[in-house]
Order: C-alpha cells, then structure tokens, then sequence
C-alpha cells in the first residue's frame, strides 16, 4: 500500500512496519556517513579536508546524514509491499525525496550537496524494499532503474548544477547512472572494493580504492560543473595514477593520493558525484552480506 501525502517528517523510523525498512534506512544511512568521513568535508559540503590522512566527518556531516534516517526508512515503507514498480509509487517516492531535502536546512546549510545522495541511495533502498528475498546487487540495481526510468508529474523543473552539467557536457550524471542499473557501481566500484580487501587491505583503503575506481571511469557532474572538462581530466587521470601506483595502501599510490587531494583544494572543486557512487557502493554491498 502506497503511503498518504502526508509530510515524510510524519513517519518515523518507529512507524515505519516491520524492521527490514529500519534496517534499509540504517544501511543507507551508514553507507553514506562511512563513504562521506572517507574522504571529508570537501567531498559533499565544500570546505577543507584530507583524503590521504582519512579524517572523520564533521560533526555537522554526520548530523546531516543522520537527518536522512527517517526518509530512508519512509521510502522502504513506502515501497514494502509493492509488486511492480508504478508510476503512482515514482510519484511518492519523489514527494518523499523532496520532502528530505527540504528538511535538510534546518541541520546544514548544504542540503543540495546531499541532492544526490537522495536521489541514488533513495532508488536502492527502494528496490531493496520490494524484493528483500533477492538481494543481489545487480537485481537491487535493476529495480532501482525500472523506477528511475517512469516519470514523476509533481517533480519542479528545477536547473541544479547537475543538470545544468548535463545540458553543457552532455554527461549522464546522477539520473543517467540509475537509468541504466549503476554500472559504475556493479561494474567498477564493488568489484574494486571487493578486490582490494582480497589483497588484504585493510577495510579504509579498500574503500578508496573503490573510490579512486569509481572516480576514474565517471564523468563526474559535480567537477564538470565547478570547472569544467580540465577538472574532470585531472580527476580521471589523477584516479588512475593511484590505481596505477598499486592503490592507497601503497607508499607510492599514498603519494599520488596526496598530489589529487591538492588537486581538488586547487580546484576549489569536489567529486561530489564519485563519493555519492561509492555510498551506493558501500549499501549494495552490506546488502548481500
């Protein structure tokens, strides 16, 4: 049963059913905190950080991620006892969203860089919800696009930056990537993950590595729309010089970690679409485990 328009604030993580909403809420949740105080404060609010020394989010981040628990858990609900994905469920699903961005401000004055958190984390967990008996990744990242791909009438016609960057660069951006089943999650980021914990990384640098996996295949509409295709360049390549070193828990890939980090507090930019990815990375993940 689809919910009532009521305010997503309305529905707690208490009232939200049976625990498997909670417990989707509380994956998403600590999947995007983990991959948000990997790498810090400029990866989705601005401001400084550092990469290479993995300093922990700000205690604003966290509260802000936090903000999202009830939202999360309100989507599952809303999604728990669906069959087929339908436009009706898409349209409340958004209600939904919005209602969390809105929501937002009243703890962070950066409720558009979680815009896309929302959005990419909100689809999965979705998915998720209506099938828990299948929790494979590719499955829960097929389901996620079969919703991605139904239109929302109540949506606003609003320009963010991603789309704006899509229109100028003819990226995919956060929508494209759940249109066609997050292949830069299924494809590159879990496997990178899972492999570098294969080699006996330790659990940080194996998220890194995912990141650094991620970030050099995605055409990241964050970079492109703070400064454009040089930035992008710089990212990918950057990316791929840690890879290319043997990856973070390498002297060598450590070192070109710090050089990219420079890189982006030169840039004044962030990789904000890449840390959202590996957030998803990070849920899909614990979902199957």
């Amino acid at each position: 049963m689809v919910m009532s328009r009521r305010s997503m604030t309305a529905v707690r993580v208490e009232d939200a059913g049976d625990g498997w909403p909670i417990e989707l809420a509380t994956l998403a949740v600590s999947a995007l905190f983990d991959a948000t105080a990997l790498t810090p404060t400029w990866a989705l609010g601005g401001g400084e950080g550092s990469l290479a020394h993995q300093s922990p989010a700000p205690p604003h981040g966290r509260q802000s991620v936090l903000a999202l628990k009830d939202g999360f858990a309100a989507i599952a609900a809303a999604s728990r006892s669906v069959l087929k994905p339908s436009e009706r469920l898409r349209e409340e699903l958004g209600r939904i969203g919005r209602d969390m961005e809105r929501h937002m401000p009243a703890v962070t004055e950066s409720s558009g860089a979680f815009r896309g958190a929302i959005w990419t984390l909100g689809l999965l967990v979705a998915s998720a919800a209506r099938r828990p008996q299948d929790r494979r990744a590719v499955s829960v990242a097929a389901g996620a696009s079969a919703m991605a791909l139904m239109p929302d009438r109540f949506a606003p016609e609003l320009l963010t930056p991603g789309s704006l960057a899509r229109l100028r660069f003819g990226a995919a951006g956060a929508r494209g990537e759940a249109q066609t089943a997050f292949p830069h999650v299924v494809r590159i980021g879990l496997p990178a993950l899972r492999s570098a914990r294969a080699r006996g990384t330790s659990e940080e640098d194996a998220r890194l590595d995912a990141l650094m996996a991620i970030m050099s295949r995605l055409e990241d509409t964050s970079l492109l729309h703070r400064r454009g295709r040089a930035a992008l360049a710089a990212a990918q390549a950057g990316a791929r010089a840690v890879l290319d070193a043997g990856g973070t828990a390498t002297t060598a890939g450590r070192e070109h970690l710090r050089r990219l980090e420079q890189t982006f507090l030169t840039l004044g930019a962030s990789p904000r679409g890449s840390v959202v990815l590996l957030s998803a990375t990070l849920f899909l993940d614990r979902l199957v485990a």
